[in-house]
Order: structure tokens, then C-alpha cells, then sequence
């Protein structure tokens, strides 16, 4: 894998970032508030699914 490939893996990483509260900056606001509201556990619960999510995903498409 080059640096090229992951600068453009975290250029789409940003735009995908930056959607939602471009395009609806109330209901981020709203997702934000709930995250805040969760317990450490139950955040960090969702980190590692999505960690693991993401993963799988990368074995996927470079398998």
C-alpha cells in the first residue's frame, strides 16, 4: 500500500465526516448529544464494532 492510497482513504474519511453536518448540521447535533449522554462502556463498545466493522471490510475489498 502507498502513502497515496492512504491519503486518499483519509481524504474520503474527511468528506464522509463532513457530510452530515454540512447537510443537516441539527440532526448532528442531535447524534452528538446522544453520544454524550452514553456511558464509557457503552461507547467504547461501539468504537470496537466499528473498528471491527471497518477491518473486515478492508479484508474484503484487499483479499
Amino acid at each position: 500500500m502507498a502513502w497515496s492510497d492512504l491519503l486518499a482513504g483519509f481524504a474520503f474519511f474527511l468528506m464522509i465526516e463532513g457530510l452530515l453536518p454540512f447537510v443537516r448540521p441539527d440532526a448532528w447535533r442531535r447524534g452528538i448529544s446522544i453520544l454524550s449522554e452514553m456511558q464509557d462502556g457503552q461507547l467504547r463498545r461501539t468504537g470496537f464494532i466499528i473498528v471491527v466493522a471497518g477491518l473486515a471490510l478492508l479484508y474484503l475489498v484487499r483479499a
